[in-house]
């Protein structure tokens, strides 16, 4: 999407940014007779083969490109839980996470606020294609891992078997990350994984290329999920074409972009221009980056949007 032209808000938001940014650099240069110290934004993201990485170091490199006087990194964490804990108490600034990782009332001044929803994470019960299990009761008396500790992948997992009625003592679980949960599934040492994740998720395409394996079909546990847990779940389609399985329906977890409520308003107004203006860009790092739309990026309910984000989508109304 090329940049506005030149006298529209989006234009003149920039301007006063990077005007900004050039006289706070000269004051303290010229206070201290050093150069300023740039602004920090780390981004929280997950796993080096998941969809929050590949999106992060994409959103870390335009960022770095764009806005002056800001040096954006990502953060490898165990995802979601994890990445809003970061943002809380001040280890990072922005991040990924699932929306049901959230609480469902944040409170009247809450720490970590929306930037944009950006995309479904779908669950995935992989298992090998040679193995027992062909539903989610199969799963009982099996090893599974149901991500790593501080993950919305363990969060919405256990959900998962809870509402299957797959307790605690019902199935052995493990707590490991996506790259470890697919080398013990090749090792023989799990019979299955959770993982929750955005279309495709490359650690399990890589997985399906090496080893015979197949997606168990979660669809019926859409509708127990939204009544016993939360209505931000529904069910969504892996197709072959993906993975180049046999079709499976799942159920489907929002995710967000969120960051600090500590963060100026022009400064993330900046963050959601890039975000919106670059889906192409971001696209090709994961497909699922590319789907963003202004119209459903300002849904983050429980979250309230950012002022500098809630501005940009203001002056981006047709």
């Amino acid at each position: 999407m090329p940049p506005p032209p030149d006298g529209s808000p989006h234009s003149a938001r920039r301007a006063t940014f990077a005007l900004c940014a050039a006289l706070l650099t000269v004051l303290v240069s010229a206070c201290v007779d050093a150069p300023a110290e740039q602004v920090r934004i780390r981004i929280a993201t997950g796993s080096p083969t998941a969809v929050y990485y590949a999106f992060g170091q994409s959103l870390v490199t335009i960022i770095n490109r764009e806005i002056p006087g800001v040096r954006a990194s990502v953060v490898v964490t165990a995802a979601s839980a994890e990445n809003v804990e970061l943002i809380s108490r001040g280890s990072a600034e922005l991040g990924f996470t699932q929306a049901d990782t959230l609480p469902s009332s944040p409170g009247d001044s809450p720490a970590v606020v929306g930037v944009a929803r950006i995309y479904d994470d779908l669950l995935h019960l992989v298992v090998r294609a040679d193995g027992p299990i062909h539903r989610l009761a199969d799963l009982r008396g099996r090893r599974v891992s149901v991500g790593a500790p501080g993950s919305g992948t363990e969060i919405t997992a256990s959900r998962l078997l809870d509402v299957a009625g797959l307790g605690p003592g019902s199935v052995d679980t493990r707590r490991l990350g996506l790259d470890a949960s697919v080398a013990a599934l090749e090792n023989g040492e799990i019979d299955g994984f959770v993982f929750s994740g955005g279309l495709p998720v490359q650690a399990v395409a890589e997985l399906v290329r090496r080893t015979p394996s197949r997606i168990v079909d979660l669809g019926e546990w859409t509708e127990p999920m939204r009544q016993s847990y939360s209505q931000v779940y529904v069910s969504r389609d892996i197709p072959s074409s993906v993975y180049g399985l046999t079709p499976a329906t799942t159920v489907a977890d929002p995710n967000y972009l969120v960051v600090s409520a500590h963060l100026p308003k022009t400064l993330v107004y900046e963050l959601t221009r890039l975000l919106m203006e670059r889906r192409i860009e971001l696209g090709r790092a994961h497909p699922a980056a590319g789907r963003m739309s202004i119209q459903s990026a300002i849904a983050t309910s429980p979250l309230p949007l950012h002022p500098g984000a809630a501005e940009y989508y203001r002056a981006s109304k047709p």
